[in-house]
């Protein structure tokens, strides 16, 4: 449900995005492919190679665009001001590439080792991922390398049918995001996307034995079919997404508009209910949210409106039974309800509570069947499942393994079905696969071949009392046989902001680490999303701060419990974590030795100033407005890290842009590191005392890749 799941991690829609090695929101089977059955009905007759998720693919949520010269008006003096910027720029660009290219030569030594650990561990848990596959029917449609295969659901052969590829496509350089299927299986949507573009394209191909491409459809975010011949799809450019259109493939061919929204800081995508009855069109900023409903048995009657926006109430829409159940923070507490109206009244006063979630506990997700509706649930760090059943009207609480920390869900194309599948992972478990079965009222664990669960990796919960005495979770991971902990290098994760939650889906190269002896930390400060709506309100705007305190408190209690110490402490974060982290360095320098960044959203208060930029205005709910508030200007100044940089001895950092990225500018990335840089050697300078070590700062722009966003290839490199 990528508009449902979009929706609980905070309503960061311009931000979503389709990463390539978990690009088909689709049930999950394990591939039963043998090449040398396969019989290529339409193919370049190139050999289809798996493709395998990368390791060290960090999901990214930070959403600037760096196309900053989108509307500035053309007086003589400002030109001369953008060429003097741009060499500006282009001579930084030049210095960094440069200095990158002489320091990292002196890691190729131990590139090398680490490079052969990971593609050894990659190898053995590659197997354990599996196909995502599309079913219908007796037909399974799944992609691998760029092929999309058709296979039968009874055929134990494995026997399958290349039916196209992107290469045949004309788009070899791209990866397919996304798989739509009208209900007759006559049309196949699919999106293919660039590494280096947000922007993906859509192609329809009108299957049977010898596909045809049917239309090409640039710039799309999204697509649903309404019917056997009537996509809707909404559109993307630069970075906003605001209209919804309408194609048919009927006899008379014809496209329209059908929404439009006028609100900059709302986004739009559309969503189709489970039991395939509506398509809803959803407009959302980050705190309020509209839905219109498109009846897919009259496609092309005018949308209709469930409740007009509320300020402060956020709310999704499913199907059941001529009933709308509604997924809401309307109401008191002000975290997820589901509640429910009938379709012909569907407005606010007929909202009746269905089930209300306890306080601080996170909806994951949420998944609607004919009969019984399941919540995926965080709270504590402990992973459950909450059954509501229709029929009995009961709720079954199920908790889940205790080594569990991410779901992995799987979508279910038929709403009829008896069970509930999904995964369970953590930074250094694979995913393994589970079943609830509503019959039997009881969770199954699914024995496909895979990797064992590693059993000599201890998971460790924590609680660290912050400065306001508000107690922050921790989530430790040590290998079982490490003797003197105090010893042991500790890697420490931090992001806290837009409700997310911290990625702790599996990674190869954290149970390397595991395996070398180091601890993993992952705190879950305020701003981020595990302990519910609450615990993101707390720590964005002008409680921003609040989520500073809590990383320092979080490490300090790791130091004081003989997880490491300082000096061999070092700090990760991505995208918008790099507010934090970037603070944290600023602040208390004396904490850690190394801090690793990707993609380091580190300049705030100037990117909040340009509201040219397409992002800027939505970003307000997440971080303020500058521009109109002079409280805010001051208080995002006090911990913006660019902002405060200073002499001082700081640790090692090591940065990765990306030339493409259009979410953080990388002028301001360029201008933090020559600034950090600038401090540390003023320090050393100054104190000059015999063995005080200048700081190593290092930046890697990345050619290729977006914004947290990369190839397998360029990934293992990182």
């Amino acid at each position: 449900c990528v508009g449902l799941k979009n929706l609980l991690q905070g309503l960061s829609f311009s931000d979503k995005y389709y990463s390539k090695h978990d690009h088909l929101q689709t049930i999950r089977l394990y591939s039963k492919i043998k090449p040398k059955q396969c019989h290529i009905l339409d193919c370049s007759g190139r050999t289809c190679a798996r493709r395998t998720a990368s390791p060290g693919s960090v999901l990214p949520w930070r959403f600037f665009s760096c196309k900053e010269g989108a509307k500035i008006p053309s007086k003589r003096k400002q030109n001369t001001s953008i060429v003097t910027s741009e060499l500006l720029y282009k001579n930084l660009l030049k210095s960094e590439q440069e200095n990158w290219n002489d320091i990292s030569a002196r890691y190729e030594a131990m590139t090398k080792r680490i490079k052969a650990k990971l593609e050894e561990l990659h190898n053995k848990y590659t197997f354990n991922s599996g196909s995502p596959m599309i079913r219908f029917g007796e037909n399974m449609y799944f992609e691998e390398n760029g092929c999309v295969f058709l296979s039968k659901a009874d055929d134990d052969e494995g026997n399958v049918d290349i039916l196209f590829s992107t290469e045949d496509l004309g788009f070899s350089d791209a990866f397919i995001q996304r798989i739509r299927i009208s209900p007759d299986q006559r049309y196949m949507a699919i999106s293919l996307k660039s590494e280096n573009s947000e922007e993906a394209t859509c192609v329809i191909m009108k299957l049977g034995h010898f596909p045809i491409m049917e239309k090409v459809i640039p710039s799309v975010f999204n697509f649903e079919w309404a019917t056997n011949d009537v996509l809707y799809y909404t559109s993307q450019k630069n970075l906003k997404c605001q209209n919804v259109f309408m194609t048919t493939f009927t006899n008379q061919k014809h496209t329209k508009l059908v929404y439009t929204e006028q609100d900059a800081r709302f986004f739009v995508d559309i969503y189709c209910t489970k039991d395939r009855r509506f398509l809803t069109i959803n407009s959302n900023s980050k705190t309020t949210s509209e839905v219109w409903l498109v009846d897919c048995r009259q496609p092309f009657k005018l949308p209709a409106l469930v409740q007009a926006r509320t300020k402060g109430v956020i709310y999704h829409i499913e199907h059941r039974n001529d009933e709308l159940y509604i997924l809401t923070t309307y109401g008191e507490p002000t975290e997820y309800k589901l509640m429910k109206a009938p379709v012909a009244s569907s407005g606010m006063e007929n909202w009746q509570l269905v089930y209300a979630l306890e306080e601080k506990t996170k909806l994951v997700d949420l998944e609607m069947f004919s009969d019984h509706s399941v919540m995926f649930l965080k709270k504590a760090g402990h992973l459950y499942l909450n059954v509501i059943s229709f029929v009995s009207h009961s709720i079954q609480s199920v908790k889940l393994p205790t080594w569990a920390c991410e779901f992995e869900v799987e979508s279910h194309p038929e709403h009829t079905t008896s069970t509930c599948y999904f995964q369970l992972t953590s930074p250094v478990h694979p995913p393994k696969r589970f079943a609830y079965s509503f019959k039997e009222n009881n969770l199954i664990e699914q024995a496909v071949q895979e990797v064992p669960i590693i059993t000599n990796c201890h998971t460790t919960r924590l609680l660290a009392k912050s400065k306001d005495e508000t107690l922050v979770p921790i989530t430790v991971f040590h290998n079982m046989n490490s003797k003197e902990l105090h010893r042991k290098p500790l890697l420490v994760h931090v992001y806290g902001a837009y409700g997310i939650d911290l990625n702790m889906s599996f990674k190869e190269e954290k149970l390397m680490l595991i395996e070398e002896g180091w601890i993993l930390a992952y705190c879950h400060v305020r701003g981020g999303g595990e302990l519910g709506l609450n615990w993101h309100k707390d720590g964005c705007q002008h409680n921003k701060l609040k989520g500073l305190y809590d990383l320092k408190a979080c490490i300090m209690l790791l130091h004081k419990l003989g997880f490491s110490q300082p000096k061999y402490t070092a700090l990760a974060a991505a995208s918008a974590g790099g507010v934090l982290a970037g603070a944290l360095c600023n602040t208390d320098p004396e904490l850690i030795r190394a801090m690793v960044l990707q993609a380091p959203f580190v300049d705030v208060l100037n990117i909040m100033m340009k509201t040219h930029l397409p992002l800027t205005i939505e970003e307000q709910e997440e971080w303020g407005n500058p521009l109109a508030d002079e409280k805010c200007m001051k208080y995002i100044k006090s911990y913006c890290p660019y902002q405060n940089i200073k002499p001082q001895r700081y640790p090692s950092v090591f940065i990765t842009a990306y030339e493409n990225d259009q979410r953080i500018p990388l002028i301001g990335v360029l201008r933090y590191v020559q600034k950090l840089r600038k401090a540390a050697l003023d320090h050393a300078s100054r104190t000059n005392k015999k063995g005080n070590c200048i700081s190593n700062i290092i930046l890697d722009i990345q050619a290729n890749g977006s914004h947290c966003d990369s190839s397998s290839e360029d990934s293992l490199n990182e």
